[in-house]
């Protein structure tokens, strides 16, 4: 696996990858790689002739007092992982490659971007679409991968894409949990043992919470219940616990079809996110 660090031999490689006739499938991370991003590796690999993956730590996509600094980056472990998965490039640009003395633009994804994650962290989507838009131009590939875990995201990055006339294919990839349904996430590596066994809480109350409002419970009530048992349950902080449209992030206030249920809550330093489809009983 090659791993390259600036933009003039990425194209060399890349152009010799498209040579060959092999499609380009393009997985986006910020390193820390767990079995979820592996997940989107596979599915990669099973889509496309041959996978680049990409780390790099966004800095535009961190708020003020947010973890940037303190983000676990590990990229030997990574690299290794990645190369044992069989793919074929590592992009893993510096700070300076990707935002160069004079860097000027941004992009801000409207709409699907305002509220939950965008509520609470601004600027946060300004920074992922940008970054995201930099990377599918440096590798041009022809389809991209993301985890369904950061739904917004992915949302805004659909958004962006057509928006942009980004011809390549956005993929969402299931969330991978651990056995006690725990999403996998880089930040869970902030927990400390105590913290970790509480956590558990977050998907089991959003499962719960679906349940009834699937059984045709009222929703207001079921998701202020839900966020007062997190409270009980040892997170501190509850950004939002909300139902909303799966293709629109429009805010839900009567069940039906395509609804999601996303929450975002803090346990001791560590902020964590899940979402969940509701589907009728």
């Amino acid at each position: 696996m090659k791993i390259i660090r600036q933009l003039a031999p990425l194209r060399k490689a890349l152009d010799e990858l498209r040579g060959r006739g092999d499609t380009i499938g393009l997985v986006p991370t910020m390193g820390a790689l767990h079995a979820g991003h592996m997940s989107l590796v596979e599915a990669a690999t099973q889509q496309c002739g041959a996978v680049v993956a990409s780390i790099f730590v966004n800095p535009t996509q961190f708020g003020e007092g947010e973890d940037l600094d303190a983000y676990p980056r590990q990229e030997a472990a990574d690299a290794a992982l990645l190369e044992t998965a069989g793919v074929e490039m590592l992009w893993a640009p510096t700070v300076d490659e990707v935002y160069p003395d004079g860097f000027a633009t941004n992009i801000s994804v409207g709409g699907l971007s305002m509220g939950l994650c965008g509520g609470s962290r601004p600027g946060h989507f300004d920074g992922v679409a940008t970054v995201v838009a930099k990377l599918f131009n440096q590798v041009r590939p022809d389809a991209a991968f993301f985890g369904e875990k950061d739904f917004q995201q992915l949302a805004v990055i659909r958004q962006m894409a057509r928006d942009l006339d980004f011809m390549h294919d956005i993929v969402g990839v299931s969330t991978v949990r651990d056995p006690d349904g725990l999403a996998l996430s880089s930040r869970n590596a902030y927990l400390d043992t105590e913290q970790r066994a509480q956590a558990v809480a977050l998907p089991n109350v959003m499962r719960e919470a679906a349940a009834a409002i699937a059984a045709g419970g009222n929703i207001s009530g079921i998701l202020q219940d839900a966020q007062a048992e997190l409270l009980a349950s040892g997170f501190h902080k509850v950004d939002y616990f909300e139902l909303r449209n799966a293709d629109t992030l429009e805010i839900m206030n009567v069940f039906k079809d395509s609804a999601r249920l996303l929450a975002a809550a803090h346990i001791g330093s560590t902020r964590l996110i899940d979402n969940i489809a509701v589907t009728p009983g």
